[in-house]
């Protein structure tokens, strides 16, 4: 367990310095000069289950309520690079996510909401290529042009292997995919943010703050010197760099820990790339609330963990939030989640006050002396790394894998201990259960959705789909740019799982070392 702060740093040399003004270098105090006073951060409610209409209903009703962004969650077929009437989908079709497997699949996801009008973040990376590829023709259809799409891909596959496990094609290869949707969006998409690094994931597998700092920026650092290496300027495709980040239950830790990322990014792309831009320079991020940190025990406890995660990521600067449901422990959310967790963002915008100050924590001892601790600590792992070849050596010697493994033992440890207090779970808990309704997918669905998916492949043109794959595995043995083949391929109905095949069959696929 770590120590608890509670006197102040017996020399604060150098404060000003280190902590700035509020939208200048190096950003502690926030990357806006009047931060929510002048703009609240983006409402976003992640979001996906069943088939495409389903949760083209469910983004409606979202709408309605109030979001200002969508997330799309994808199932885990689809992450992966499987139609849905593959043998290896079954049972998994429309479960954690939506079920996208075409262009049709597309097109009706987003039904009626126009995709020059929202912003949308899809958390897909393994197959980030081929769903943005989907996205973009998706708009087309709409009379969208590309330009005037506007949303993120997460799109980062490094945190796959140390962390989640949705990767399908060796890391070298992955690495080369990301560059290749980097340097397309660049050209492009001005509008579209072409990656967003996780640390998510990362605290959710059990790192500590400072592990999620310095691992997101690891892999970071390593996909910014791709884009270098690629021939783009860091100061152009680093502004539009983003990042997603897990808002876990230590309150004061979080608030610094953003406060020390922030910090730390802006000095690592000056000093290590030479990023002049300021936008280039600023940390932006998506944060969700802690997953691993809601309980079924006692589920109605989850709305309290909910708001104090939340109110530490707008209290750390936060430029967008989506909050778990209560029965996310249980299974998807119900709208009736979905509602009381967005409510909870707004009710922390209109009611709470804290959008009246831009940085309301700044200069507190406790605050200030944990954001540089953290800054200390991700440094000096992000150094074992470089000292180590790199993250790919890293993470093909398990040296990522292996730490946040030994953290998520030793919190583990504390909790079975009864060190680390659960409430509910190993204190304060009661035998009486509460009836909680959860969202259930009807089996049919999959049924459903793998028959549309093969009439797709029986109603399309069948040397369309084929010329057009073929041009996809030519341009994976020839190293030009997937992205615009992978457009061709999907606007001719080619589906998610025949490029992802198309892309197995040249780049191969990766398998974990017992």
């Amino acid at each position: 367990m770590r120590a608890r702060i509670d006197r102040p740093r017996p020399d604060a040399s150098g404060a000003a310095e280190r902590l700035g003004s509020p939208g200048s270098f190096p950003f502690t105090r926030g990357i806006h000069p009047t931060m929510y006073r002048g703009r609240l951060w983006t409402m976003r409610q992640y979001a996906g289950f069943g088939t495409a209409i389903e949760s083209n209903r469910r983004y409606r009703y979202l709408l309605d309520q109030g979001v200002t962004g969508l997330s799309v969650a994808f199932d885990l077929p689809t992450q992966i690079g499987y139609d849905s009437d593959h043998t290896l989908a079954a049972g998994e079709v429309g479960r954690v996510g939506v079920a996208i497997d075409s262009l049709e699949d597309m097109s009706r996801l987003f039904d009626g909401i126009p995709l020059d009008r929202v912003s949308t973040s899809m958390t897909i990376n393994a197959t980030a290529i081929i769903l943005l590829a989907l996205y973009v023709a998706a708009g087309k259809r709409q009379g969208v042009d590309p330009q005037r799409l506007a949303g993120t891909v997460q799109n980062d596959i490094l945190k796959e292997y140390v962390a989640r496990g949705t990767y399908i094609y060796p890391p070298r290869a992955s690495l080369r995919i990301v560059t290749d949707v980097v340097a397309f969006c660049e050209q492009e998409l001005p509008r579209w943010h072409p990656i967003s690094i996780s640390g998510y994931h990362i605290r959710e597998a059990g790192s500590t703050a400072a592990q999620e700092i310095a691992f997101t920026f690891a892999h970071a650092l390593t996909y910014v010197r791709a884009a270098v290496d690629r021939g783009l300027d860091v100061d152009s495709f680093g502004s539009r760099l983003s990042f997603f980040f897990n808002a876990h239950n230590d309150f004061l830790e979080e608030i610094a820990k953003f406060r020390a990322a922030r910090r730390l990014w802006a000095t690592l792309m000056r000093d290590r790339f030479g990023a002049t831009a300021p936008r280039a320079q600023q940390l932006r991020f998506h944060t969700q609330t802690a997953g691993s940190t809601l309980t079924a025990q006692q589920p109605e406890n989850n709305i309290v963990r909910v708001a104090l995660q939340a109110l530490a990521a707008v209290l750390g600067g936060t430029q967008s939030l989506h909050c778990n449901g209560l029965d996310e422990a249980l299974g998807l959310p119900t709208e009736e989640a979905a509602q009381i967790a967005l409510r909870t963002q707004q009710i922390i915008a209109a009611e709470t006050g804290v959008t009246d100050t831009v940085d309301p924590v700044g200069g507190a001892w406790t605050i200030e002396t944990l954001t540089d601790r953290l800054e200390t600590e991700a440094l000096a792992l992000i150094e074992r790394i470089d000292e180590r070849g790199g993250v790919l050596a890293a993470i093909e010697s398990g040296f990522i894998q292996t730490e946040i493994q030994d953290a998520a033992y030793r919190a583990q440890q504390a909790v079975d201990a009864g060190e680390a207090v659960v409430v509910g779970v190993n204190h304060f808990a009661t035998d009486e259960t509460t009836p909680i309704e959860t969202h259930r997918i009807d089996p049919q669905i999959e049924i459903d959705q793998a028959a549309r998916v093969a009439a797709l492949r029986d109603a399309r043109d069948p040397e369309a789909a084929r010329s057009t794959l073929d041009a996809v595995r030519r341009a994976a043995r020839e190293g030009t740019n997937l992205v615009p083949p992978i457009i061709a391929a999907v606007e001719a109905l080619a589906t998610v799982g025949e490029i992802a095949d198309a892309l197995r069959s040249v780049l191969g696929e990766y398998r974990a070392a017992d």
